[in-house]
């Protein structure tokens, strides 16, 4: 079907992401690869089992308030992006120009460069543990063939996440919800074996567990630090409001159900792994889990891990990448990156330009090599963003007093979040100071003086003009169906009516 033939009518993303998907999603991007693999850094800062017991639980509460208010902005601004729409409802409107750049600097922080690294990173980790269980095989390769192994499976799984995502959202859903079961199932193993470990009598690491509590202000700071760190994710199930059926109720269920079962797991796992191994055993560890398994798991059971690691990391970078290809469509309807990426494709009612963006860019990192500084220099600004979005609630509340809000949250918990979003957006700066906080500040700066030309007063290029012509060509083929063949087609008839 050409473009000029389709049937009038709005072409938008369609509600496919029931309660239990919705559940996934969040339990996805929560549950990465870190409890896995360095979950030791509130052991570390805490000082003991106990007070670290103390820190999960109550970074499980602090996450669950946050994700509360966010379920209570999605009825607000029934939008995909959460924060990126909420400062467009919130501040767009007190100003003409400034009023936008909150949400501009979201949109060019999370899908110019931090998403697209962090999928980057998610899977060359994945490579790291898919060869694990396998490493017997491949002993005899040297490290630049195993690094160049790894990088190309790294780079086949980038392709198969972009695949998925693009063909269909019936297809993630599938795919995330298997993934999603096998990553709790890996948790489960854990447990399960810490349990087996526990009931045998190994009790001794466990014994005064106050003992050694750090009475240190910045170190009780820093578990804090990490601890809300290893949780970040809960806003998932916001960022993809437009693909939530009945967004008003499963927003809110699923948030009431992902986060508690995200904290029992975490604080459970990291109870066994306590049981199991010192804080030096952990702090000198590659994978605290992989350690953990070698000492409690049967010799036949140590793959599970190495296994779990891999499901959990695809699942999740599987994730990260749907939702910021959301966010991405929804920063093309407004202007703040091309509005190619807001077109929704006819049949496969993806956001496909977005999602091939998302892949190129994701890809184009991979090959970089070590991109970790990117996360570290940018990922501290995810806390500023939290912030600001507790600050678009309590606006709101004042701007859109009448909005339908099936729910309210007591004011209290925004401002008790916004101090938390400081704190941990505050906190690295102060303790580590490093020149890497100057270079966010340089790529934010860069950020508002391409809002300032290309969006707020809509300069073009000098190709403007060529792209207008060109654009018809393409989007006809775009929409028809997205393949490589009819965009090389549309570009050689444009190319002969020049």
């Amino acid at each position: 079907m050409t473009y000029e033939e389709q049937p009038l009518g709005k072409v938008e993303l369609k509600r496919e992401l029931g309660l239990f998907s919705a559940v996934s999603i969040i339990l996805a991007i929560m549950i990465g690869s870190g409890i896995f693999v360095s979950p030791t850094s509130a052991f570390e800062r805490s000082g003991s089992v106990g007070f670290c017991l103390v820190v999960w639980i109550s970074c499980g509460v602090l996450s669950l308030l946050g994700a509360l208010a966010f379920a209570e902005l999605s009825t607000v601004v029934p939008r995909s992006g959460a924060e990126y729409a909420y400062f467009m409802e919130a501040f767009g409107p007190l100003h003409p120009y400034a009023g936008q750049i909150p949400a501009f600097t979201c949109s060019w922080i999370y899908v110019m460069l931090l998403r697209p690294a962090e999928v980057a990173v998610i899977t060359l980790t994945f490579a790291e543990y898919s060869v694990q269980p396998f490493s017997g095989y491949l002993c005899s390769l040297s490290g630049d063939s195993m690094a160049t192994l790894k990088k190309l499976i790294a780079v086949m799984a980038l392709g198969l996440i972009t695949y998925i995502n693009l063909i269909s959202v019936k297809l993630y859903v599938k795919v995330q919800n298997v993934f999603t079961v096998c990553k709790v199932v890996a948790c489960m193993v854990v447990i399960g074996g810490g349990l087996w470990w526990l009931g045998s009598g190994h009790v001794e690491l466990l014994k005064e567990p106050f003992r050694g509590t750090t009475t240190s202000a910045g170190n009780i700071a820093l578990a804090f630090y990490s601890g809300l760190w290893a949780y970040d994710g809960w806003t998932a199930a916001a960022i993809v409001t437009e693909e939530v059926q009945r967004p008003e109720v499963n927003i809110f269920r699923s948030t009431l159900i992902a986060v508690p079962t995200i904290t029992v797991l975490y604080v459970s796992m990291n109870l066994m792994y306590m049981s199991a191994l010192t804080m030096s055993e952990m702090k000198s560890a590659p994978a605290v889990a992989v350690l953990w398994a070698d000492r409690v798991l049967p010799a036949w059971m140590t793959f599970a891990i190495p296994l779990g690691v891999a499901l959990s990391t695809f699942g999740c970078a599987l994730s990260v990448q749907f939702s910021v290809a959301r966010l991405c469509f929804v920063a093309g309807q407004e202007g703040h990156v091309p509005r190619v990426f807001s077109y929704v494709h006819m049949e496969k009612m993806t956001p496909a330009a977005a999602v091939i963006f998302q892949g190129i860019l994701s890809l184009a990192m991979l090959l970089v090599g070590d991109i970790t500084a990117l996360i570290e220099f940018a990922s501290f600004l995810m806390w500023v963003f939290y912030g600001m979005a507790m600050v678009s609630l309590i606006i709101m509340r004042r701007t859109k007093p009448d909005a339908p809000r099936p729910y309210t949250v007591p004011i209290v918990i925004p401002w008790v979040v916004l101090a938390i979003s400081i704190f941990l957006a505050v906190l690295p700066i102060v303790y580590e100071p490093s020149i890497k906080y100057l270079f966010a500040l340089v790529f934010i700066l860069c950020g508002i003086v391409v809002y300032h030309v290309f969006v707020y007063n809509k300069i073009r290029n000098t190709l403007s003009g060529e792209y207008n012509r060109m654009k018809k060509y393409i989007k006809a083929a775009y929409i028809r169906d997205l393949r490589i063949i009819d965009l090389i087609g549309c570009i050689k008839h444009y190319l002969l009516c020049m």
